[in-house]
């Protein structure tokens, strides 16, 4: 049997991933390939920290946002603002992460993948530490602002890492397995931030974002070699840069991909950004039950993550995402079944909460199924570029993620029956997206 040759992407050999080189990468001089060695970026994803070391960048977003939820009700009290003022320290943050997230993978194409994540790390240890002492409601708003401009290069550049060293199958299963090792920041930074709000107060909370970041700046610093070579890179020119985005933007396949990525998610997203209501007002709960929610959340997002990788290279990516979109209807049917016909005859306890969640477990299995294929068809569609793409992307949901946070979830955390009607309202849009790209999939085919 004849022997397969091995090629070569950005980050050097990578013979035993079975992964086929891009057509951007494959115009690299042959000669020059075959000669050259192995590069820090080779031997970074090699080893097995690659994916922690990853998914340690990428956790930062969680752990800024889910961290905090449990703290927002006190919050008012402590700086004597109201409900929707509080809600803006978390949308805030959003809004700079999506901002800034348009320039995270564009500016890495130019000076590369490392000294992008190291700066941000140290701007937003920086933000942190004014979060923590924030004299007023004006103040800490303004620096969850500057925390979010910083907050996402760790997620965006992650992506850009991964399709920097691998292709095909295995870029898809380790872009699911490191979605599986970040679904565990979600699961424990609630429950960590009820405990330290319950015990220490809400500045407590931010203190703790303060060492987290240490920690991963300097196991960063350490461990995180630069994967994107020189030759690889794309000067930052802003006439050029706003002739991608406007590339990027008016194409139909990004707008239907990334705008269903960000909506389905949202489906969910309402109910985490309206959990201080939901969990304590309408469940009656306390700060240090949000385990909760957010336990079987992110148990359904790692199933459906380790259901994407199992399942990459043997089902087809849109078999895969229609799949996904079929999981999720369920989940949405069942959570508006039992909300109007079980849920208002049940008194506060262990059941009116396991009815009002589990739903939500399933819709999370079905979104996580759907969403890793969906962010590499997106970051497919221009592969010279894949720093811009995953900025596009990101850029796109977390502005969707910015609405729901600090318009939406205010206007129908009222009741319970509000949150399931805007949530299968999100789902429906999502769906109704998916359909339009495969009818415009098989128009140009």
């Amino acid at each position: 049997m004849r022997a397969r040759p091995f090629r070569r992407n950005h980050c050097g050999p990578v013979a035993r991933t079975g992964v086929i080189m891009s057509a951007a990468s494959s115009a690299i001089p042959s000669a020059a390939s075959s000669h050259a060695p192995p590069s820090a970026g080779a031997a970074f994803a090699d080893r097995r920290s690659f994916v922690l070391t990853l998914a340690a960048l990428s956790m930062l977003g969680p752990f800024s946002i889910d961290t905090f939820l449990p703290s927002l009700i006190e919050l008012q009290s402590a700086l004597h603002t109201s409900a929707l003022q509080a809600q803006q320290a978390l949308s805030s943050y959003l809004l700079g992460f999506a901002l800034m997230s348009l320039w995270h993978g564009a500016i890495s194409d130019a000076f590369g993948r490392r000294p992008v994540i190291i700066v941000s790390l140290f701007v937003y240890i920086a933000a942190a530490i004014v979060c923590t002492f924030a004299p007023s409601i004006q103040v800490l708003i303004a620096a969850r602002l500057v925390q979010g401009l910083a907050g996402g290069a760790g997620m965006i550049v992650a992506r850009a890492i991964i399709r920097d060293c691998f292709e095909g199958v295995r870029a898809l299963q380790l872009m699911a397995t490191m979605m599986q090792i970040f679904s565990i920041a979600p699961a424990i930074a609630p429950i960590i931030g009820g405990y330290l709000q319950s015990g220490y107060g809400w500045r407590s909370v931010f203190a703790f974002m303060l060492v987290n970041a240490l920690l991963v700046l300097a196991w960063v610093w350490r461990a995180l070699p630069e994967t994107l070579p020189p030759h690889a890179r794309h000067p930052l020119h802003p006439a050029t840069l706003a002739k991608s985005y406007w590339r990027v933007f008016t194409r139909m396949e990004f707008q239907l991909l990334a705008g269903l990525i960000g909506i389905s998610f949202s489906s969910l997203f309402l109910y985490i950004t309206a959990s201080p209501v939901f969990m304590i007002r309408h469940l009656h709960l306390t700060e240090t039950d949000f385990g909760k929610l957010f336990l079987p959340v992110i148990g359904g997002m790692v199933l459906g993550s380790m259901t994407a990788s199992r399942l990459a290279g043997k089902v087809a990516q849109r078999r895969l995402m229609s799949a996904g979109f079929v999981l999720m209807g369920v989940g949405v049917a069942l959570n508006l079944a039992l909300q109007y016909t079980l849920a208002p005859q049940l008194a506060p306890g262990t059941w009116l909460t396991f009815v009002c969640i589990a739903p939500l477990g399933l819709m999370a299995f079905g979104q996580a199924v759907l969403a890793p294929s969906a962010q590499m068809m997106v970051m497919d569609l221009y592969p010279a570029q894949r720093g811009l793409m995953s900025s596009c992307q990101g850029f796109t949901h977390l502005m969707v993620s910015t609405v729901t946070a600090g318009i939406i979830s205010p206007l129908v955390a009222d009741t319970l029956q509000h949150l399931v009607l805007t949530s299968a309202a999100f789902f429906g849009v999502a769906l109704l997206l998916w359909l339009s790209y495969l009818a415009l999939h098989r128009r140009t085919r």
